[in-house]
């Protein structure tokens, strides 16, 4: 009988995006429970990620976390993707209904030069990529997800995020006040149906991908207990691979907000105690063999 397998990636996403993120990932990495993360390649603290937290962590799996949501775009004249400055100008609702619009080929051929500028500009960095997701789930959009498979293929980047989340509880009634919950919930119906519809082109373009994702219904709450409870829920299930996704800061002046109870989670010995008593491996997108 074939060995059975449980695997838990935490990933950062964000890397570059900041000072405060990249000192949060670089210390997450250090402490042992963040293995992976995903780089910003038009972030404002590309450079640093580059240069000094991921000679720091040789440990750490970095990804690419394509952009087409926020700040500039590495490439000129995106009449589709951003205004005259070029400043990304696209809400993902417009990117969907632009997606799905079949005669728009000139918005498909502008994603794909993005993308291949951003992973361009982060393989001559010198980075080993792991894996693909994206700012705001953007890349799960069907006709943009299959752009990325096929970049992909080409690259020989094996790993793309999937969005499968199971819906499930944690004690705290105070979480379920938060007016984003609901929110959240409708963001999980999407993205799994998305998922539903781009697992065949990962099968297509011979990829890999997560089993389940933590994170979507907690979006802007997650801590130690929400992880936990996640996990939890997966326990019983066999032969698959589980990735919390988090965006963690750490503020020189100590601020404390969301972001920073994120980066709490890549610091508790705890979670990470009991991630194992559960019989998970933490890892990164490197693995290979067992999917």
């Amino acid at each position: 009988m074939a060995e059975t397998f449980k695997k838990f990636i935490l990933n950062a996403d964000d890397f570059g995006m900041s000072k405060a993120y990249n000192t949060a990932i670089m210390e997450g990495a250090q402490k042992g429970l963040l293995k992976s993360t995903s780089l910003v390649a038009n972030g404002e603290a590309f450079q640093e990620a580059v240069e000094k937290v991921i000679p720091a962590c040789p440990e750490l799996g970095v990804g690419v976390h394509l952009n087409i949501i926020e700040g500039k775009a590495l490439t000129k004249n995106l009449t589709e993707l951003t205004d005259e400055k070029g400043n990304f100008n696209n809400g993902y609702g417009q990117l969907m209904l632009k997606a799905f619009n079949p005669k728009n080929t000139e918005f498909r051929e502008q994603i794909e030069k993005e993308f291949r500028a951003q992973i361009d500009k982060i393989r001559n960095a010198g980075v080993q990529i792991t894996h693909i997701d994206s700012h705001v789930h953007t890349h799960a959009i069907p006709p943009i997800f299959e752009i990325v498979c096929k970049i992909a293929k080409e690259y020989g980047i094996t790993q793309i995020r999937t969005q499968h989340e199971h819906i499930y509880s944690v004690p705290d009634a105070m979480i379920y006040l938060n007016w984003t919950y609901p929110l959240n919930l409708i963001k999980i119906a999407l993205l799994n149906i998305f998922t539903m519809k781009n697992k065949p082109l990962i099968r297509k373009y011979g990829l890999r991908t997560n089993n389940f994702i933590i994170g979507v219904g907690y979006t802007s709450m997650m801590s130690v207990l929400t992880v936990a409870c996640g996990l939890n829920a997966l326990k019983n299930k066999r032969n698959f691979v589980a990735e919390a996704l988090i965006h963690p800061c750490r503020y020189e002046e100590g601020y404390i907000n969301n972001h920073f109870t994120e980066y709490r989670i890549t610091q508790s010995e705890k979670l990470k105690n009991r991630i194992e008593e559960m019989g998970f491996e933490i890892t990164n997108y490197r693995i290979k063999d067992e999917q």
